[in-house]
């Protein structure tokens, strides 16, 4: 049994023709259906009841075009900003569309902007690239000086971008010193919060305004969407930052926050198996004598390990480590090449396991802080860390000395 169909509009005693049935359905589902998943919505144009609402609707929150918002963005944004105890978010197309969103929105031509010298490099080339070109001066800090990076701040510095911890070599800076010093100069301080999946570090809580994560990463958590975030902690910058969002026409397909939305209900129990099993991988590669620094904020030969101690509620499953400069090249390429379980790839956050390899002296040039090696950076995914341990072991055997 079905619902009879709506009533004709007044004076309309027409049958439509099967072109016009096509397009416009009469059909309306009956009343109290409730599930536990948000409903997916697939538009572009959003209709108005009357020209008036056409007039009267606007805002980041407002349903204008598919673009802006639809209920199912409204709930992820929500959730997010409910995840990061922050005032409210947008979504963007990806981790770097965060970053490029919060650089528009507050930098101009004659601004500076300080950024950690161990930073995410796309972040560095959009600086190097991008800003630059558009008259933005960048300086890159050491991320450990903490308090002395108040040194740097020039009357015209408008950002400070810090990342907890560094996502290759895993530095983690004193961030209240940071904030405290940003603060007295009144300079907005931004830190990529990905690594912690916003739970393990509280950025609101530390005196940081504006929060992004790629959520590409702990949010999706299985390798399979292009997302990411921006959390204000105030209204005015969350309208600021909204804004230049859609300037800028960055949307975010329905299916890919649908499974953003799938992805949170099992993100903490995800990140404490992340956590857990990279403990265990990490504590085994630091009796390894191949290995000549381990690189994990939870040991402590990680620079920054005390701040991570203080600040970090946890850890997840990104970590590196430096592989003794004894070791050549080539052979550092074939311990990487020949791994069964842990794929080659940029990214982390997923259930697989993966594995990059670096010079490590190419990495922190600005600083001086760098040192001979190979590092190398792992994600540890939800495989059985006995598998992984045993495949690094088979992995360190194929290294050559010089």
């Amino acid at each position: 049994m079905t619902d009879a169909p709506p009533p004709k509009p007044a004076g309309d005693a027409t049958e439509p023709s099967l072109a016009t049935r096509l397009v416009h359905s009469e059909y309306e589902p009956p009343a109290g259906f409730a599930g536990l998943t948000t409903p997916v919505h697939h538009v572009s144009t959003i209709v108005y009841p009357n020209l008036a609402a056409t007039r009267s609707r606007y805002g980041p929150e407002a349903y204008t075009y598919g673009l802006h918002a639809t209920p199912t963005l409204l709930e992820l944004r929500a959730r997010i900003a409910q995840l990061e105890g922050g005032h409210a978010t947008i979504v963007v197309p990806s981790g770097l569309a965060s970053i490029a969103v919060v650089d528009f929105a507050f930098l101009s031509a004659g601004d500076h902007v300080l950024i950690p010298d161990n930073v995410y490099r796309p972040n560095r080339e959009l600086a190097d690239k991008l800003l630059g070109g558009l008259n933005v001066e960048t300086t890159y800090y050491d991320p450990m000086q903490g308090a002395g990076i108040a040194a740097l701040i020039r009357p015209n510095t408008r950002l400070l971008w810090i990342e907890a911890p560094g996502s290759l070599t895993m530095e983690v800076p004193d961030v209240p010193a940071l904030v405290a010093a940003a603060k007295a100069r009144n300079v907005l301080t931004v830190l990529d919060n990905t690594w912690s999946g916003g739970i393990f570090f509280r950025a609101f809580e530390h005196g940081i305004d504006i929060s992004i994560q790629a959520l590409t990463k702990y949010v999706g958590g299985h390798s399979d969407l292009l997302m990411g975030s921006i959390t204000a902690s105030t209204e005015a910058l969350y309208q600021r930052i909204a804004a230049v969002k859609r300037l800028l026409g960055m949307a975010v397909g329905p299916d890919d926050v649908f499974l953003a939305l799938r992805g949170l209900p099992t993100m903490l129990v995800r990140l404490k198996a992340h956590e857990a099993s990279t403990l265990q991988v990490a504590a085994w590669l630091k009796d390894r004598a191949e290995v000549k620094r381990l690189l994990h904020p939870a040991f402590p030969d990680c620079p920054g390990h005390e701040f991570w101690k203080r600040d970090f509620t946890g850890s997840s499953g990104l970590f590196s480590f430096v592989v003794d400069e004894r070791y050549d090249v080539e052979s550092v390429d074939a311990f990487i090449d020949g791994l069964r379980w842990f794929k080659i790839g940029w990214s982390w956050g997923g259930v697989a396991s993966l594995a990059v390899s670096y010079r490590h002296e190419a990495l922190m040039g600005d600083s001086g802080r760098s040192e001979p090696g190979h590092l190398v950076r792992l994600n540890i995914g939800l495989e059985d860390p006995a598998d992984l341990i045993a495949d690094l072991e088979r992995g360190l055997g194929r290294l050559r000395l010089k």
